[in-house]
């Protein structure tokens, strides 16, 4: 079976050929250009990735445009970054594909010798407890590791285009009644800067942009 797996981009010249490496048997990358003025985009279409370019930036247009690009029942998300192993999407999307959840989120697990910025650990740990709290689910972590059914994420009709998608992913999951599941992954020390958690600014940001998520 094919599944495919979308990766927002954002000038990871330097990872993709690692993370594209390391792509497993039977998933397909489809690596969407969210404003690179690296060489990102050539290098995704040379390691045999669908390019997608979204030229209006947010976290959640790249992932929107990856999810109308893609084909296949089950589909996939996670960072182009190298933060995460590719290898360990089969544990992701099992449960999906073997019927026992409808959406499964990865839960980020330090690696030896990895470090996570202290703000961004409080604002995932705080905006993850308040899930909890509003859902129901056991969710540690707002991992942008995920699988799901790409026709049951398009029904959820998702509006935020910023970093509020993945929380707002999950709200309206939990509002339609999906079982929500997580599972553990590999949290590895990331090429280059994150554009989102890597200052204090950006956490800031992400996490002004999930707050403002309404789910009726």
């Amino acid at each position: 079976m094919k599944l495919d797996v979308v990766l927002p981009c954002l000038n990871e010249e330097a990872a993709l050929p690692w993370v594209l490496g390391r792509m497993p048997d039977g998933f397909h990358p489809i690596v969407v250009d969210n404003g690179s003025t690296d060489g990102s985009a050539r290098v995704a279409a040379k390691l045999g990735a669908t390019v997608v370019i979204e030229p209006r930036r947010g976290f959640g247009a790249a992932c929107h445009a990856g999810l109308m690009a893609a084909t296949t029942d089950v589909v996939c998300f996670m960072d182009a970054d190298a933060s995460l192993d590719p290898g360990q999407l089969p544990l992701v999307a099992g449960p999906v594909l073997g019927g026992e959840a409808e959406l499964v989120l990865g839960r980020r697990i330090l690696g030896p010798g990895v470090s996570w910025p202290t703000h961004a650990r409080i604002g995932n740990a705080l905006l993850a407890r308040r899930l909890r709290r509003r859902t129901g689910a056991l969710l540690h972590d707002l991992g942008p590791m995920r699988a799901c059914r790409r026709a049951d994420l398009l029904a959820l009709r998702l509006a935020d285009r910023r970093g509020g998608y993945p929380l707002e992913m999950v709200l309206r999951a939990a509002s339609a009644g999906w079982r929500i599941g997580e599972v553990e992954v590999n949290h590895l020390a990331r090429a280059g800067r994150s554009k989102m958690t890597g200052t204090v600014r950006g956490t800031l940001r992400a996490i002004g942009d999930m707050r403002r998520v309404q789910v009726g």
